[in-house]
């Protein structure tokens, strides 16, 4: 090989392994950026899209007080049972008079209007009470949740019909099925003018916003993506660090940078919901009542950000010990001693793990391996995982590697005392 050639290669080699590094860098940071589009692909996809998980999602808020509250409100506007008391006063008072008695007891009898259509009203506010508190309402809200599954996924997709509806981003519960319960309780109860109430449609109103047409967009290019993106995902960031020249360290950082995503998505999602329940327009009538159905809406979103985050340090963390650094030797090699000293303890009790100790210590690496990548494939396969999840495989997986490592010290302990014997 000629001296002018070995410069040219030299060169062409930095000029590729530059390529190389700069491609890793790209797809790392890619990757991380695309964490949080991902979460938000599967809860678009797979919880508001899914009408079991949804009603699951929405039920527990027919127990909530500010859904209760917000809900006997509107059916108590909706019943809207309130006595001429005006008329009523004012024939009693016209009767009293006819009989001698003076005006004034009249005029007093008149001034009592107010107070009978306001105990009219309380009667009816009561029977509304009594309604959303009840198994009754917890029924009827979850009936018409699933009926309504598909309006509910047209909040993201357009235009919505039935007991949930979307029309210009107002998202509303029609509560005519509750208003007829009420209804009916209120004329058993003797309350005539219950009767008069007109058969029309009550809408409660859920939440508002004018942003609505720009989420749908984004909801319908997510939807196309579908549970595609997550893979694509996970495939730019293997072969980012697949490209890496140190591909631990990428590891490394390939983790945190999906651990920082999720903070930052976490403190997204919090501005969000301020910005929102700063601008609620006069038509949510409940403030609570609309932080209650957010945060519901956006649980699993959460819960799958806060996943995302704990499995980026799980995964940072032990890429980090299973290196060559000071720290990770140093624990590594405490371990072992520890193990060593159980194994030559169990040894001097009769405690052996014999052939398959002398195995295990052989084929440990390859076995630590085996293991990492089993929990991998069932934390892949796991449906909706959460931070529970990863907590309770990591630790199965540590308790896995405590007896792998007990084994193969046993091993090198039985291998130990068979070399002194044969030496001896």
């Amino acid at each position: 090989m000629s001296a002018a050639s070995q410069p040219h290669r030299g060169a062409g080699s930095r000029v590729l392994g530059f390529i190389r590094a700069f491609a890793s860098t790209v797809l790392i940071v890619l990757t991380c950026v695309l964490v949080p589009v991902s979460l938000i692909t599967v809860w678009v996809h797979d919880i508001v899209l899914d009408t079991d998980r949804y009603v699951e999602t929405v039920k527990p808020l027919a127990t909530d007080s500010a859904i209760e509250d917000a809900a006997a409100n509107r059916i108590t506007r909706a019943v809207d049972v309130r006595a001429d008391g005006k008329a009523v006063t004012s024939d009693v008072a016209g009767w009293l008079e006819s009989q001698g008695l003076p005006p004034r007891v009249g005029d007093a009898v008149r001034s009592l209007a107010p107070q009978l259509d306001d105990a009219v009203t309380q009667v009816a506010r009561k029977a509304a009470d009594r309604f959303v508190t009840s198994d009754r309402f917890e029924t009827f809200w979850t009936q018409a949740n699933r009926k309504a599954h598909t309006a509910v996924v047209d909040v993201l997709t357009g235009e919505g019909r039935g007991a949930v509806g979307v029309n210009g981003g107002t998202v509303t519960l029609d509560v005519g099925d509750a208003v007829e319960n009420v209804r009916r309780e209120l004329v058993d109860a003797g309350v005539k003018p219950a009767s008069q109430i007109p058969d029309v449609d009550k809408q409660m109103v859920l939440f508002r916003s004018d942003q609505m047409n720009k989420v749908r967009d984004a909801a319908h290019a997510l939807d196309v993506v579908g549970n595609w993106l997550p893979v694509i995902t996970v495939v730019i960031g293997a072969i980012g660090i697949a490209l890496a020249r140190r591909r631990r360290r990428a590891l490394v950082a390939t983790a945190f940078g999906v651990a920082a995503a999720c903070v930052v998505m976490l403190v997204a999602l919090a501005i969000v919901r301020r910005y929102y329940m700063d601008h609620l327009p006069p038509e949510v009538l409940s403030p609570a009542a609309a932080g209650a159905v957010f945060d519901t809406l956006l649980h699993f979103l959460k819960v799958s950000t806060v996943t995302g985050l704990v499995l980026g340090l799980v995964v940072a963390i032990g890429a980090y010990l299973s290196g060559t650094g000071g720290l990770p030797r140093a624990l590594r090699g405490g371990a072992d001693r520890t193990a060593d000293s159980v194994a030559r303890w169990g040894n001097t009790h009769g405690l052996t793990a014999g052939p398959v100790g002398t195995w295990v210590d052989a084929y440990r690496r390859w076995l630590v391996l085996a293991l990492v990548l089993l929990v991998a494939l069932c934390f892949a396969l796991w449906n909706h995982p959460t931070a529970l999840t990863i907590v309770l495989l990591l630790v199965i997986l540590l308790v896995l590697l405590a007896v792998v490592a007990l084994l193969a010290a046993s091993g090198r302990v039985t291998r130990s005392h068979e070399d002194s014997r044969a030496h001896g």
